[in-house]
């Protein structure tokens, strides 16, 4: 499905996983950084369980994807919207989806794994910081 962007470009929308040098190329483009090898990136995504991406042509754009055991839980990992495309309307699509496929899979228990600063977007999107008293944890780096 395409979408108009803000200028005269058109959007579109695939269900479908990135290709690795452009997920690379959109994850450096977060100002992360990162020490994944070809190997462990391809595994990362293969293992995922839905995938939206958004491309302005052939240029992938924006991306978010899914973990999930298909019943009960879904985790939405690396949303990532280049720079130049933030403000008009690209990760609020691509979450809208994402979160869309979890509800048409009856999945209640929809978490969220989101970067520093990046709060105040996904509450917009209906997402709630997990009050202390509320199951989940993070291990500790070491």
């Amino acid at each position: 499905m395409t979408q108009p962007g803000a200028d005269s470009s058109v959007v579109e929308y695939r269900a479908q996983l990135p290709p690795p040098e452009e997920f690379l190329r959109l994850f450096a483009s977060a100002g992360w950084t990162t020490s994944l090898t070809a190997g462990r990136l391809v595994g990362a995504l293969d293992a995922s369980w839905h995938c939206v991406c958004a491309f302005d042509g052939d240029r992938l754009i924006g991306m978010g994807r899914t973990i999930s055991d298909g019943a009960l839980h879904a985790l939405i990992v690396e949303v990532i919207v280049e720079p130049d495309w933030q403000g008009r309307g690209v990760g609020r699509e691509i979450m809208a989806r994402l979160v869309r496929r979890c509800r048409e899979a009856g999945i209640d228990q929809i978490q969220l794994f989101c970067a520093a600063g990046k709060r105040g977007f996904y509450e917009r999107q209906g997402f709630t910081a997990r009050p202390d008293e509320a199951p989940g944890m993070e291990l500790r780096a070491e």
